[in-house]
Order: C-alpha cells, then structure tokens, then sequence
C-alpha cells in the first residue's frame, strides 16, 4: 500500500476569509445606511472572498451574508440570490486574472454591475412592483418623472445605475486588498480540498485538460446534477405553490365562514319580513346595518356583505352594504340570481347549508360564503352572504413564487458549486492523475519504471471509496510490474552472459583448431567496439551506430571466423603460404560461416547480434574497392560492420605474432591500416580507428602478454 502523504489544510484560512467577508458585507451595509447614501456596499467581503478563495468560499459569504441579515431585516433572505450571482461573477473574473488588470476589472464591474444590477431591478418589480421606498426609489422616480420611461424601464435603470457605482467601489477595495496582499499568502485562502498529495500548477493544469473521447466526467456530473436539481427545484416549487394556494383559499373560507357567522348572529331571523317590508324604517335595521359595515370593514379582503333571502322569483335583499365601488340595493329590491349561484339555487331554496364556492364575474374574482339564518322554529329565513376577493391569490401567488426562486436559485447555486468541488477533489483529479501517470508508465526501462512507480505511490491518494480502491489497484499493479520487469531483466541478463559464454566457447573451439590465431576473436571484438564508439564521436553514420547496433556488432564479432569449421587442418594450420587450391578452400570460410549463422538465424529469428555476425562472418574480407572475396562488392554495398571488421581483423593479424613471422610494430601496423583508407578500407572508418589510437594501443599490448608462441603458428 502507498505510503500517505500529509496534506496541505488551508481550511483554517479559508474559515477566516469567509468569516471575514460576512464581517465586511455587513460592516459595509451599516456604514452606507449610517452615512445615508443610495449604496448598499454589502458584497465587499464576497468579492474579496470570491477573488482569494474562489467560489465556494464566495457563494458562502454571500448567502450567509442575507440569511444573517434576516434577523434584521427578513426580506433580505430574497435577495440572497444576487450576492451569490455577485460571487460567481467575481470568481469567474479572478480565474481568468482579470483582477491582476485595471482595466480588465473596470470590465468587470461593467457586467457585473448591469446583469446583477438588472436581476435585482426586476427580482424588486415581481416582489413589490415600482419601488416607493428604499436605496433605488428617488432615483426611479425622478427617472419616470423626467424621461419617457414608463415605470418598470425607470426601475430598471435606477437599479442598473446604483449597482454600477455601487460595485465600482466594491471592485476597486477588492482589487486594492488582492495587490497589498503577497503572492506567497494567496494560495493559503484558496479552499481544496485534497484527497492525494496536492498536484504542483503544472499537474494540476494538465490534470484539468485531460483528453477524453466523448464527454468528461466533469460535463457529465454535471448533466447529471444540474437536470436533477433543476427537476427537484420545479417539484419543490410547483408543490409549495399548491399548498400555498391551497392554504390561502382555506383562509378565505375561514374568514367568510366566521364573518358569515357573525352577521348571522347580528340579525334578527324573527323580524326578516319586517326588515325586507319596511327596510330603514324598521326598528333596530340601521343598528344592524351599521353592525354589517364593521364586519366587511374588518378584513381588506372583505368585499361585500349582504343578507338575501333566496326565493324562486331571486334575491330579497334584506341587507345590503354599501362599498366605495358599489352602491348598495334598498331593502326589498329584487334581485336575478346570478348563474354561478344556479348549481346551488335547490339547497338554497330548501334552507340548507351549502359550502363556500367562488365566483367570477362583473364584481370580480370571489369566494362566495352562505350562511343560513334560522327562526325560532328552525325554518331558513334568509343568508348572510359574504364575498371574499380572490383576486390578490394570482399577484400573492406570484410574489410567493418569485420569493421561492429566489430561495432556491441562491440556494441551487450554492449546492451546484459545493458539488462540484468535492467532485474535482474526490474524483475528478485522482482519476485524471490516475490516468496521466498510468498513460506515461515506461516498461522498456528500468530506471524510469522504477521512477514513474514512485510518482504513482506520491499521489497518495486517500478519497475513502472506489477511486481509492482503483489507486491501490493500480498502485499494487505498478509495483508488480516493476517486480516482473526486474526479474526479466535478471533473467535476460543471465541469459546474455550465457549466450555471451556459449559464443566465446564456439569461437574457441574453432580457434582451437587454428593455432596460429592466438586471442584473435577476443582482440577483433574489442577492436570494433573501440572503433564504432569513435565513429560515433565523430559524427560518422551515428543514424546507424545505435545502441543496439554496437551491441550487436560486439556480440557477434567472435563468429566472424566461425566458417574456419569447414576448413581441414592441415589447410588451416600449414607452415608457409597456402597455394592457389589451398587458399579457395580458405576462403570459404566466409560463405561456410553465413550458411552455419543462417541455419542459427533460423532457429531464433529475432536476434540482432546473428544477422551481424553472418554480415561479418560473409564479408569482412571485402575490400572497399571491390577487389576482395568472396563475392567482391565494393564501397557502401559492404555491411558497415563488416567495413569496421576489416580494419579489425587485418590490423591485428599485422600486430600478431606468429609461427611463421613476428608481430609487427604498432606504428608500422597504423601506417598500413592508414595507407589502405579508400582502397582496402573504409576511410571512414580508418579514421575512426586512428582517433582512437590509444585505447588500440592498450588492447593490442594487453592481449600480447596472454600470448604463448609455442600455441602459435601461421
């Protein structure tokens, strides 16, 4: 399991710079009510808070601002939403570093002040339509006043005004306080919340923009979460309108019902005929109309009070009050019955009790309430009616709906942003360093596997849940990985000194048989390494001297005589120069050698060192100018290696001793490697081999002392 590591906490900061934003949005609101100016100064702190912590740390100070500034003032809880937009507009601007700018903040306080200034206007006009009082009151009505402007662009453009000059100067403290404040304090206020060892800038700006092939995880959260909130928010809404609505018609009911009650108990059911008869004459009428008139003035929602006796030729006025609007029917007058009332005319004529029922007609939208009036012999005399205007539910329906998006906007916002902040901690970035770190895995070296392993264990990732478990995961598969490729490479290591020892002990079987030779495969190979690590130095084919190919070369240098294995003894161990016949034979080395190295070639088609060991073994004795055997091609058509081999191979049969002769001096033996560059030999590559003059020197001399002449015959 990898090793945890700490993380970075900046939640202490953070709690401070939220707790400090509230502290200024308030201060300043008190400050701009106490100097009496038309500013609210009351999102200072949430743009500070927005631009240093981003915006959660924002959205917080700004909701938290209005629902502490509820216990005050508890219509401020509506305007909630407008400090959260000021937030996201700060915070969308300072991640762009438009605060590290003047004139990009002046922008800034532009949008923000006409979108969030617009939003409050119209957020203003829905709750209590053109403004009498407040902060944008004067200015809205000196607009209408002095303009064109009808009432809701006058409001409009107040608000719009008064924003601007009021984040003007919520930018410009803003703005100050982010250029006083050093660099080095910055990242302390910005709130993460880091469930793997914190990512540097660069990692984190590459883990941001990770390449996926469709949709990001990020775009689909938030497919997910904003339908879901959104959907929920409609449900909550369309729900909390309903029982609003619902409730409201129950309070109308419940007032008509009482007053209902109440102007029945005030009349006199014994003396209806009386009072229908004789009317204001009657004895006690005024005294009960005065009465009604308290009752419908007793709730602005009250519209008309009246007694009707209900009959099958219509309304018997009993009572009627009169309103500012209406002027009320005389006793006795007679009255059509309205169609509304025609489903409930049988009960009424009957004397029963009906419920409450709404009507709309010429005298508006109203909740009609009957309340029958019994004699003495319990025999319905007449109702006392009450009508109970409805037509204020649709404007306190809206108001209450537009009061409930403000909540849940404000509220939608700040749950989005939360959202999505634990998602970038808790999933979005570990799975991107994740994927980053797997994606640029190395398996072909052991070096930066075993560096690449370590950067996976630093993530130390730590979310508690499936993204942990799939960094463990892969965690343990890396460092199996690791594992597997150290025991390979153990293996492969042991394998190449294996295949290096059966391939000296091949070249000297076959040397064995040659006793004049001496270490000359050994001596060979190192001649070559020696002479393709100059040529490499020099600039010299250095597209074709890899790594792989010197590797190879030097590996299968030591076959380079293994067709020798054809050759008879007595050819290959003769005292003296080999005749015309003798030297054919000899020279078949070379194609006898390629055959041997094909057939090997076959059993184990992937290795490189025995395709340069049959070019060796073929063609180290061609000549540069075409005059050598045993096919006699020249120049650049001769194999590279076989081109280095020549050099190799001549040179140290001139320095050798043998039966037949003694070795030649090394500086003679320079002078003809030298003096064959361009006919023999690849000029090239002699003067590569002659660069490094010295290290022959060494090879040459510490392979003679290894020499036993009695061994040694040309």
């Amino acid at each position: 399991m990898p090793a945890q590591q700490k993380k970075r906490s900046p939640l202490g900061w953070v709690l401070g710079l939220i707790l400090g934003g509230i502290g200024l949005n308030i201060l300043g609101s008190e400050i701009a009510a106490w100097l009496d100016i038309p500013l609210y100064l009351d999102s200072i702190g949430t743009v500070i808070a927005s631009v240093f912590g981003g915006y959660v740390p924002g959205i917080l100070v700004g909701f938290l601002t209005n629902l502490f500034k509820t216990i005050f003032d508890p219509p401020s809880i509506y305007y909630g939403v407008v400090n959260v937009l000021i937030a996201v507009f700060a915070a969308f601007f300072a991640n762009r570093g438009w605060f590290k700018n003047f004139f990009k903040m002046l922008v800034c306080v532009l949008a923000t002040g006409v979108i969030v200034g617009g939003f409050s206007a119209v957020l203003t006009w829905f709750l209590y339509g053109f403004a009498t009082e407040g902060i944008s009151a004067d200015l809205a009505a000196t607009i209408h006043d002095n303009t064109f402007f009808s009432l809701f662009p006058s409001q409009i453009s107040a608000d719009i005004l008064i924003d601007l000059a009021d984040k003007l100067i919520t930018f410009f403290i803003a703005f100050g306080v982010y250029h006083l404040v050093p660099d080095r304090f910055r990242d302390k206020f910005i709130l993460t919340n880091w469930q793997q060892d914190p990512l540097s800038r660069e990692m984190l700006s590459v883990a941001r923009k990770a390449k996926v092939r469709s949709l990001s995880l990020n775009a689909k959260i938030l497919i997910v979460l904003v339908p879901s909130m959104f959907l929920i928010a409609i449900a909550a809404t369309w729900i909390s309108y309903q029982i609003y609505v619902n409730m409201t018609i129950e309070d109308r009911k419940e007032l008509g019902t009482t007053v209902g009650k109440m102007a029945a108990d005030i009349i006199d059911p014994d003396r209806v005929d009386e009072f229908i008869e004789e009317g204001h004459a009657a004895k006690g009428y005024d005294e009960i109309e005065h009465q009604l008139q308290l009752l419908r003035e007793s709730s602005s929602d009250i519209d008309f009070v009246y007694v009707y006796r209900v009959l099958e030729d219509g309304y018997h006025v009993v009572f009627d009050i009169d309103t500012d609007e209406v002027k009320a029917d005389e006793p006795g007058t007679i009255l059509d019955i309205e169609e509304d009332v025609t489903p409930y005319l049988p009960e009424l004529l009957d004397g029963k009790e009906i419920e409450p029922f709404t009507m709309d007609n010429k005298w508006g939208w109203l909740l009609t309430v009957y309340t029958p009036v019994y004699d003495s012999e319990g025999r319905c005399q007449c109702y006392a009616c009450v009508d109970v205007s409805m037509s204020r539910l649709h404007s306190d329906a809206m108001i209450f709906l537009v009061k409930l998006f403000s909540l849940f906007f404000g509220l939608f916002i700040l749950i989005l942003a939360v959202g999505l902040w634990l998602t970038k901690y808790h999933i979005i970035l570990p799975v991107n360093t994740i994927s980053h770190s797997v994606s640029h895995f190395a398996h072909d070296d052991e070096n930066a596997m075993t560096q690449h392993v370590e950067k996976i264990h630093k993530l130390a990732i730590d979310t508690g849940d499936e993204v942990e478990n799939l960094y463990f995961a892969v965690s343990k598969m890396a460092d199996d990985d690791l594992a597997y490729m150290q025991d390979i490479q153990e293996k492969n290591e042991t394998i190449m000194q294996m295949q290096s020892g059966l391939i000296m002990i091949l070249a000297d079987l076959v040397e064995s048989r040659d006793k004049c030779t001496g270490d000359h495969v050994r001596k060979t190979a190192a001649y070559t390494k020696i002479i393709m690590d100059h040529m490499k130095k020099l600039g010299i084919h250095t597209e074709t001297l890899t790594d792989e190919f010197i590797e190879n070369v030097y590996t299968g240098a030591p076959l380079h005589d293994v067709g020798k294995i054809h050759v008879p003894d007595q050819i290959l161990n003769k005292k003296g120069r080999l005749d015309e016949e003798e030297f054919t034979i000899m020279k078949e080395h070379t194609t006898v050698g390629a055959e041997i190295l094909d057939r090997a070639i076959e059993l184990v088609p992937d290795t490189g060192y025995l395709r340069e060991a049959k070019n060796l073994a073929l063609y180290h004795h061609e000549k540069w100018n075409g005059s050598g055997y045993p096919i006699g091609i020249a120049g650049e058509d001769i194999p590279l290696s076989a081109r280095i081999m020549a050099v190799a191979d001549v040179f140290d049969a001139l320095v050798s001793k043998r039966s037949y002769k003694e070795g030649m001096p090394f500086e003679k033996a320079m002078n003809i490697i030298h003096e064959g560059a361009g006919s023999h030999f690849d000029a090239d590559v002699v003067r590569a081999f002659e660069d490094a003059e010295d290290e022959v020197r060494q090879v040459s001399e510490a392979h003679m002392s290894l020499y036993t002449p009695t061994e040694t015959k040309l």
